[in-house]
């Protein structure tokens, strides 16, 4: 079970890390292209979610790998299993209804977080 968890949890990390440091330091102009709802949202608000992700991608990795509070890897999944539905919800009350991503990115983050439980 755990080379399950590190297999998925680092999928789900490295795409993590990516959408949240793109979130983070790209121009509203660059992200529009690829999130059509970034002009629903205030920039501080994407930039939080930004770093939400990049914080769920460490909390996924660093606490397993030290053995230091391997818990916060468990909430980790779970704060990026909430972060999905909440995406899947602005994606269906706007224009853009493409969500099959954050489908896939939710079920993965389930997996992971009931894979962290066996961490404890």
């Amino acid at each position: 079970m755990t080379l399950a968890y590190w297999i998925v949890a680092g999928l789900l990390a490295l795409f993590s890390l990516y959408s949240g440091v793109i979130k983070v330091v790209r121009d509203p102009d660059l992200l529009r292209p690829m999130m059509a709802w970034v002009d629903r949202i205030p920039l501080p608000a994407v930039r939080v979610l930004g770093t939400i992700e990049v914080l769920g991608a460490v909390g996924l990795l660093l606490p397993p790998a030290t053995g230091i509070a391997p818990w916060t890897a468990l909430a980790a999944a779970l704060g990026l299993v909430l972060l999905q539905i909440g995406a899947i919800a602005v994606h269906l009350t706007g224009a853009d209804r493409r969500i099959t991503l954050n489908l896939g990115l939710l079920a993965t983050a389930a997996v992971t977080t009931w894979l962290a439980t066996g961490l404890l």
